[in-house]
């Protein structure tokens, strides 16, 4: 199928007006018959689209692995999808130019609110796999590493599954959804998980437990007996689709689509875990399946997402809007790269050989075609620093050096939360309140709620106290 609906970067423009004469994307248009749904996901959104539905694409035996894929909150996204029978155009974005090719392993693109569809498709016993994409504040854990039941959306959901009601949060309905299962009998499945999240299947496992324990003592028994929650290590990066986005697919393709995705041509999936009702043979596409995963995704996690987060927030501070611009930055540069030297000490094994990772990570990041956008990366920073700055401050804290590099991380990131014009947080009012204090009661308060046990630490206290201010305080250098 890939090889069949691939259109090169050097198709010619288009003659019709791109606004109205253009054909819509749709499968009679490039002969793309839908496989049969197999595989339901769970957060519909431009990541999902460039990396797993593109695996599942350029596996070998993609026609007979369709998906399902449904949005979270907002149904836009399946409405314009289901405008175009699923398919879309995947644009990779590379220094030296584009290329286009339309993918359609989504065979469904389905409003997230639809429950009666999302029971129906988990509980049928071809599906085999539920693949999430839901943010990793979507996951409802506090600092403490467990499922927040107090949470307003957590217990507003478990009080509607209580009384019959319709769920609104993706665990919610994931749980309701396998509920389903064990009712019609359909026997195993997987929960894949491919959010950045140290260990994710693990984490996936503790929140819908959470969610079950307090709803439905057997089927908690049930899946434990019969889910297998897979982790994995994801990495695409994948900036938001513009109205130039569109255009350029107009003009080089020759139709219309209006849910193009970009992303820059390397991607990499590791995943570890049991798959009991079978899974595409991902591997086709370069997927590699280990057995311990804890390294790959340590290294994705710091090095990759942790320079980003240290990116979005120091580097916005100092005026920049996207990766490439901060990194050019060489006040910027320092600081990921001192990061990095943290993060490597705590990297050991030469299979994952973290030289070349930074060295592919520098050009990558350097890709000024793809416009990554710091304020994207910016959001929800309280989760993403408890797995991008934490692990590695405390474990260079434990060797006996300062981690300070991780801690300017964190300290950036307090800066941001006061300078910044908007600022998204799932614990956005913890960090409002933390931040009428002043002084040393300031700074402990922000960094309990990023991890409390962190906050007890003086010295640490101390040493994120003295890195506040800093980066912005010093002098643009390019």
């Amino acid at each position: 199928m890939s090889t069949e609906l691939h259109t090169p970067a050097t198709a010619a423009p288009a003659a019709a007006d791109p606004a109205g004469d253009l054909p819509q994307l749709n499968r009679s248009l490039h002969r793309a018959p839908k496989a049969p749904v197999r595989i339901v996901h769970l957060g519909l959104g431009a990541f999902h689209r460039s990396h797993q539905a593109w695996y599942t694409q350029q596996a070998g035996d993609a026609a007979e692995w369709g998906i399902a894929a449904f949005t979270g909150r907002r149904p836009d996204a399946a409405v314009a999808l289901a405008g175009q029978d699923g398919l879309y155009t995947l644009v990779e974005r590379a220094d030296t130019g584009d290329s286009f090719t339309v993918v359609g392993s989504i065979a469904e693109a389905v409003d997230g609110g639809d429950l009666q569809r999302l029971t129906e498709l988990v509980a049928a016993s071809t599906t085999a796999l539920v693949t999430l994409t839901i943010t990793e504040a979507a996951y409802g854990l506090g600092a403490d590493g467990k499922l927040d039941i107090t949470a307003p959306d957590v217990a507003t959901d478990l009080a509607l599954l209580g009384s019959g009601g319709r769920p609104a949060t993706p665990l919610g309905r994931l749980v309701l959804a396998l509920a389903a299962r064990r009712d019609a009998g359909s026997g195993p499945i997987a929960v894949v998980c491919c959010d950045n999240l140290s260990n994710n299947g693990a984490v996936a496992r503790q929140a819908v437990a959470g969610f079950v324990d307090a709803w439905d003592s057997r089927l908690a028994s049930w899946i434990d007996a019969n889910v297998s929650f897979v982790s994995t290590s994801v990495d695409r990066i994948t900036p938001r689709t513009t109205d130039q986005d569109l255009a350029d697919v107009r003009e080089a393709c020759g139709y219309r689509d209006n849910s193009p995705v970009v992303a820059e041509p390397f991607s990499s999936w590791v995943l570890s875990g049991d798959f009991p009702a079978g899974r595409p043979r991902w591997e086709d596409a370069g997927a590699l399946f280990v057995e311990d995963i804890e390294p790959y995704e340590n290294r994705k996690l710091w090095l990759l997402n942790g320079a980003h987060s240290l990116l979005a927030y120091a580097g916005q501070l100092r005026g920049h809007a996207t990766v490439a611009e901060a990194l050019a930055d060489r006040e910027c540069l320092r600081a990921v790269e001192a990061f990095w030297d943290e993060a490597e000490a705590n990297l050991p094994g030469a299979e994952l050989q973290v030289p070349a990772y930074r060295e592919a990570l520098l050009a990558r990041f350097s890709n000024a075609r793809i416009a990554h956008n710091l304020a994207q990366i910016a959001l929800d920073g309280s989760t993403k620093l408890r797995m991008r700055a934490v692990p590695v401050l405390q474990a260079e804290r434990a060797a006996g050096r300062t981690g300070a590099a991780a801690a300017l991380m964190i300290a950036s990131w307090m800066d941001f939360s006061i300078a910044a014009a908007t600022f998204q947080d799932p614990l956005g009012g913890d960090v409002a309140g933390a931040n009428r204090l002043a002084g040393t009661e300031r700074i402990k308060a922000l960094l309990a709620v990023v991890d409390p046990v962190l906050a007890e630490d003086a010295a640490v206290v101390g040493l994120v106290e003295s890195l506040c201010g800093t980066v912005a305080g010093r002098s643009a250098s390019r």
